[in-house]
């Protein structure tokens, strides 16, 4: 009886093993197409986890999503042949196969309409360049490099919008590429080719070695193409291509070798004679040419110089006795200081107890216009000690209590000394003139950071760094919140022109408290920042400031401004990004969310996604559903690794309680 269970053993875990493969092949789609690569290509056996008793999603370089397989890197496992199997995995987003020994042609890949990086560098592939390719709209990430690929690369490459990489070096592609022009693109490389022709000014940006070992490539950033054309004796010179201008029946082919010229030819003899009597007749010629222009140059100079110089004398005379130009001085109003009776003379109050400096010294302070926002036009301000501070002038600032109402919020927001927070230094204030000088911050907002040259050569804002600026905007945030009491301080203007850096790259917020001295009516309107309860005219709040926090965190995931277009701007009207977001994670489509940018960094898909879920809580569309600041920073912290104890906001710096600020308006009460 034993024996008999013993024959039957190998029987039964051959059924076994039959069904589970079969339950794979049903419960998942994509088994079939990878066992069926790995049968063909593994020959090494080196996928050694890709078996039957194992859920796929755990093999060696498979990601999947929704159960369905969404990422391949199988790189450098010594793999061969064809991955025509794979071209059936529709779901796949990134497939990377660098470096192996895959031959052959690229297959078809049409049927992979989800893709967004496909890595095949360093592989044996050969003919022409992949026609299905340009088919998938979705790419952003092409590296065909170091396979022996040739013919020429297609027009059909434009249709790759969104491409941000497409490098081909290494290979043996032929023809020019004057037609490429890929808007987008900030990796590119066709070093090392057959490429003929001029390069095109829609990659001239790009540097030289990004078009090297391409003997008969002309044009920015490589020599003219006029150059090399008439330097015959150059390597790979276009010297033997006649000019179109020279066509015709007596046109002459020139050799690219001046050694193949026969020395005894009876016209290369003529024309060398002509060209030495041409010499010796033309330099008394050229002496006297530059020596009359010399003459003529010199006249034309003093005629100038006398005319400026009379102009200029006429000037300074005219403005004798003033001290500052109009070009070196701010030019805040008319009149700083009220002509009329009746009015007490304006004046700079400081919050760190040292007189700095006055007016007047701003006004001699060499200008910069930085901006206009909602409540002014911001200012760089050079003094004449050095040193540099932010101007901010409240041209139209609405102050119903007058000076005294002024001057008390100005104390409220002259206290709030933070690491993450754009310190209130001073502030002047006259009947026709309100001003607010803080710190100066060298490095710029996170706007220009985001969104500034985003063309080739542009130094991408990192996982990192973006992850950090996110933790110090919700820190300088959190204090604005805590640091009273009584009112409950909002800040109301979040965008990312409000977010800058300072020396050390932390963020810094700045512009807080202003929304007081606004009118109902002309309250910034940040396009896309504002949460949906103040559009139909209710009151700013810590919940809105929240809000428009969690559109920030979008804008940082994203890399879009605060206002989307839709369809990606072919006809479509514009949608708030928290909208735009919602709709998108709403088909299950989450890595579209993401800035190309960040798609180069690994392991932070996490982190990422993490922060996302933030950003959507923080953007809830009724106020009582999102979470305060605190918890907030809370959680952005945590996705750094960085903890933060319950005790925090008690080390917060309190303002004093003041009874002359009243809680429901936020400005001083009579």
């Amino acid at each position: 009886m034993a024996i008999t269970s013993l024959k039957l053993l190998p029987s039964v875990l051959f059924l076994y093993l039959l069904h589970f493969s079969l339950l794979q092949a049903s419960l998942n789609p994509d088994f079939e197409a990878l066992m069926a690569f790995k049968t063909a290509s593994d020959t090494a056996n080196k996928l050694t986890s890709w078996n039957l008793t194992s859920d796929l999603c755990t093999w060696y370089g498979v990601s999947c999503l929704q159960n369905r397989v969404s990422r391949l890197v199988l790189e450098g496992l010594d793999l061969h042949g064809s991955f025509e199997t794979l071209s059936s995995l529709n779901q796949l987003r990134v497939l990377s196969l660098k470096r192996n020994r895959l031959s052959g042609s690229i297959p078809d890949l049409s049927n992979l309409t989800a893709l967004k990086l496909l890595f095949l560098s360093y592989n044996k592939f050969s003919g022409e360049f992949p026609p299905s390719v340009p088919s998938i709209f979705r790419l952003y990430r092409l590296d065909l490099s170091y396979n022996n690929l040739s013919g020429q690369i297609p027009a059909t490459v434009n249709q790759l919008t969104h491409l941000l990489t497409l490098r081909l070096e290494e290979n043996l592609f032929s023809g020019t590429i004057s037609g490429l022009n890929l808007p987008n693109l900030q990796d590119f490389n066709v070093s090392g080719n057959r490429l003929t022709g001029a390069i095109p000014k829609t990659l001239s940006n790009f540097p030289g070695t990004a078009f090297d070992r391409n003997p008969i490539l002309c044009g920015s950033p490589l020599p003219s193409c006029m150059n090399i054309m008439r330097d015959p004796s150059k390597p790979g010179s276009v010297g033997a291509i006649a000019s179109p201008l020279n066509s015709g029946e007596n046109s002459v082919l020139v050799p690219s070798s001046p050694s193949s010229i026969p020395e005894n030819s009876p016209s290369n003899s003529s024309v060398t004679n002509r060209r030495v009597g041409t010499g010796k007749i033309s330099i008394l010629a050229v002496i006297a040419i530059i020596l009359g222009d010399i003459l003529i140059l010199a006249f034309i100079s003093l005629l100038l110089y006398c005319y400026f110089w009379r102009n200029y004398a006429g000037k300074m005379r005219n403005r004798k006795g003033s001290q500052l130009l109009e070009g070196e001085k701010i030019v805040y109003s008319s009149s700083p200081y009220p002509s009329q009776g009746g009015f007490e003379r304006g004046r700079m109050v400081f919050f760190e107890g040292v007189k700095r400096f006055e007016l007047e010294d701003l006004l001699r302070a060499s200008a910069e216009m930085l901006g206009k926002g909602g409540f002014g036009t911001a200012y760089k301000a050079v003094l004449d000690d050095g040193n540099i501070v932010a101007v901010k002038r409240l041209k139209e600032a609405r102050v119903g209590g007058g000076k005294r109402e002024f001057e008390q919020h100005m104390e409220v927001l002259g206290r709030l000394r933070h690491p993450n927070v754009v310190s209130l230094k001073a502030y002047y204030f006259a009947r026709d003139e309100k001003l607010l000088v803080y710190d100066y911050m060298l490095n710029g907002s996170l706007f220009w950071l985001l969104h500034g040259n985003r063309g080739p050569g542009r130094t991408p804002l990192d996982w990192t760094t973006r992850l950090k600026i996110a933790a110090g905007t919700a820190r300088g945030l959190s204090f604005i919140h805590h640091s009273c009491r009584s009112p409950r301080l909002t800040h109301g203007n979040i965008k990312s022109t409000n977010i800058l850096l300072d020396n050390a790259g932390n963020a810094r917020v700045s512009d807080f408290g202003l929304t007081v001295f606004s009118s109902p009516t002309g309250a910034p309107r940040s396009n896309g920042y504002r949460a949906p309860e103040t559009l139909d005219g209710r009151k700013l709040s810590q919940k809105s400031d929240v809000y428009s926090f969690g559109v920030l965190l979008l804008e940082l995931l994203t890399g879009k401004y605060p206002s989307v277009a839709e369809n990606g701007g072919t006809g479509g009207g514009v949608v708030d990004l928290p909208r735009w977001v919602q709709s998108v994670v709403r088909e299950e489509w989450t890595a579209e969310v993401f800035d190309l940018e960040l798609m180069r960094y690994k392991d932070i898909e996490e982190e990422m996604v993490g922060l996302l879920q933030i950003a959507m809580a923080c953007t809830a569309v009724a106020p009582d559903q999102r979470p305060k600041m605190g918890y907030v920073l809370r959680l952005v912290e945590e996705i750094r690794g960085v903890e933060v104890s319950p005790s925090h906001f008690e080390s917060f710096e309190s303002v004093s309680d003041s009874p002359s600020v009243s809680e429901d308006k936020g400005i001083v009460s009579h």
